[in-house]
Formats: C-alpha cells, sequence, structure tokens
C-alpha cells in the first residue's frame, strides 16, 4: 500500500521530530511492505519566514490532498511581537478548520519504566494509569464571537463560548466509541453548576450514554476533575470535554506523566485523515542540539497508522518498540535521572527502528 503523508514540521525542534518519526516509517514500511510518501510544507514561525503568513493556501491544499499530516510544533520568541492574526499559532486553529478536525485524541499513559519520573506520590504513581482525553477541538469559546467593546469600567474584552448540539453529539459518540475498546468508562467534564453551554453539554452526552450499554457515564465538574487527575487519576478511562477544559486538562494530564516529551495526540475527523502530532510545543532553546525526544512524534506516527490507515499490527510494532528501548533503560535528556547517560535524537531513533 501506498500512503501520501503531508509533512508539516513547523519551528524549533519540529524538524528534528518529524524527521525521526518518518525514519521509523520507512522502516515499519520496509518490514511490512508499505511505502509511505512524504510531502513537506510550511507552517507556523518557518512560514511566515519564507512567505510572510503562518498557513499559506499551499500548506492547506497540500494537506487536503494527503491521506493524513504529521505535525512537528510551531512558534517561538522569534514571532511573539507579531499580531495575533500573523502568530504562528494561528496556524494550528486554521490548519484544524481547514480540515474540519472536530476530535484531538490524546493518551496519557504512565510508563512503567517512567513511573520513577512521576511527581505524584508513590502509591498513585505504582499503580498506573491509561488514560484517553478525548477533546472538543473546532467549537467552544477558541472560535467564538470575540472583540473590543467599550464597558462598564472602560475599554473590555470579550471571548463567546458556544456550542450547538449536534458539535456535542458527535464529540460524544467518539468518546462513547473510544471507551467500547477500551475500560468501558466515560467521564464528561463540564461546568453544569454555572454553564449554560455546559448545561447543554451534559444534558445531550446522557442523551447518548443511553445508546451505549455496558459503558459506564460519569459527571464531573471541571475544578474537581483538575484535583482527581493529580488525586487519583487511574479513576479515569475516557475523558471527554470541551475545547477550553481539555486543552488546560489535557496539558495537565500530560505532567503527571513524567515527561511531556513522551505523549502524542491525534486530531480526527469524520474522513480517514487526521493531523498528528506531539502534544509538547517547540522548544526552541534546544533546537538544533540533537537533544529532543523524538518518542511523542514517533507515538504520533504510531497513532496515523492505527486511525487514519487502519495499519493496527504496525502501530503495535513501533509502540511496543518504544516500550522495548524504555525497558532497556534507554533514556533522552529529558526523561534521564540526574547524572544518568542519555541517548540524543538520533541515537534514540535508532534504538526504536532497532527493536521493530
Amino acid at each position: 500500500m501506498n500512503y501520501n503523508i503531508a509533512l508539516l514540521r513547523g519551528d524549533g525542534i519540529g524538524p528534528e521530530i518529524v524527521d525521526s518519526a518518518v525514519r521509523v516509517l520507512h522502516a515499519i514500511g520496509q518490514k511490512y511492505g508499505h511505502s509511505f510518501i512524504c510531502t513537506p510544507y510550511l507552517i507556523g514561525g518557518a512560514a511566515i519566514d519564507a512567505v510572510g503568513e503562518p498557513l499559506p493556501k499551499d500548506t492547506v491544499d497540500g494537506c487536503l490532498n494527503s491521506d493524513s499530516v504529521l505535525l512537528g510544533a510551531v512558534g517561538g520568541p522569534k514571532w511573539d511581537t507579531l499580531p495575533g492574526s500573523l502568530r504562528p499559532e494561528k496556524a494550528l486553529l486554521g490548519i484544524r478548520a481547514a480540515l474540519g478536525l472536530f476530535t484531538n485524541l490524546r493518551p496519557a499513559r504512565l510508563y512503567p519504566a517512567l513511573k520513577d519520573a512521576c511527581p505524584l506520590r508513590e502509591s498513585v504513581a505504582s499503580s498506573g494509569f491509561d488514560i484517553m482525553i478525548v477533546r472538543e477541538l473546532t467549537g467552544g469559546i477558541y472560535f467564538g464571537d470575540r472583540g473590543y467593546r467599550e464597558g462598564k469600567y472602560g475599554e473590555e474584552a470579550y471571548d463567546t463560548e458556544c456550542y450547538s448540539r449536534f458539535e456535542i453529539e458527535r464529540i460524544a459518540r467518539v468518546a462513547f466509541e473510544t471507551a467500547k475498546k477500551r475500560g468501558n468508562k466515560v467521564t464528561s467534564i463540564d461546568k453544569a453548576n454555572v454553564l449554560e453551554t455546559s448545561r447543554l453539554w451534559r444534558r445531550t452526552v446522557h442523551e447518548i450514554a443511553e445508546e451505549y450499554e455496558g459503558v459506564e457515564c460519569v459527571d464531573m465538574l471541571v475544578d474537581n476533575a483538575a484535583m482527581q487527575l493529580v488525586k487519583n487519576p487511574a479513576q479515569f478511562d475516557v475523558i471527554v470535554t470541551s475545547n477550553m477544559f481539555g486543552d488546560i486538562l489535557s496539558d495537565e494530564a500530560s505532567q503527571i506523566t513524567g515527561s511531556i516529551g513522551m505523549l502524542p495526540s491525534a486530531s480526527r475527523n469524520e474522513t480517514s485523515r487526521g493531523l498528528y502530532e506531539p502534544i509538547h510545543g517547540s522548544a526552541p532553546d534546544i533546537a538544533g542540539k540533537g537533544i529532543a525526544n523524538p518518542i511523542a512524534t514517533i507515538l504520533s506516527a504510531a497513532m496515523m497508522l492505527r486511525h487514519s490507515f487502519s495499519l493496527a499490527a504496525e502501530a503495535d510494532a513501533i509502540e511496543n518498540a518504544v516500550d522495548s528501548a524504555l525497558n532497556a533503560g534507554l533514556r533522552t535528556a529529558d526523561i534521564a535521572e540526574k547524572g544518568a547517560s542519555w541517548l540524543s535524537t538520533t541515537e534514540m531513533t535508532d534504538e526504536i527502528i532497532k527493536r521493530l
């Protein structure tokens, strides 16, 4: 099989980690008889420097004409003084909207080999956890009406939260379908004691839950959820929540795994095409030094194989190779214990490829 992948390397360490993932894809292709045709396109600060805008039309067209998209990271201090419409991060919202990516799947798993890096107390870390956060990605306050106006105390800014029943229904179905393949439990997170959008969210999720006999549905207020993630993360299987709440909680969940450099993500629409990226940023302070952790991007490529191309065995092979490398004590700088030896970006990629 031949697969066309749009590569959005982006900024900072983005090119290094994407190139590592591409090496793994080509290696798995050789093993299983697939061909991955990878075409690079500009995005973020690199696009601003080259053509004056963060998301060129050629990039959008290239992504729409691909089978799937692999993204590195965007942004950096170099572009922080630009107006909001020209910031590298604007490209992320733009590409999600252009591809209709309404679902973000973000796993947060504590690897047994890394439990000592978990900041939680030992009794919590030793039990481990494996959470899938299902975040709504194209609605809510990030895409609502916004602006400036004259208010009671002079100039004020406003951002509007808005959700339709349709948007909630489709993300809820993704969560329940995901839970059926895991632990049969969905925790729906909202702020229904205060927000009308959350009241509609809760009511709609309950209606969808009736279609999924055997899948438990639990409601939780977002402030309680933030506490429960650090108190008892093992209680969660699948979490479904809104755009802004998901943005915050998924970052919190990433920190309790021990390293943000370990976690992949998938952004999906109704088609097989998706956008796959590590959850960490561009880390411009370490760009070009060869010390970035490529594992999150490599695991994002594995998610692409599983969710966009239905290549479960190939995805398993990559994930098992990562497990094997970690269990052998191999570490990059960000996950190595103080004073211990560690591998460069390229060396860790080499070791993962050896274990495919």
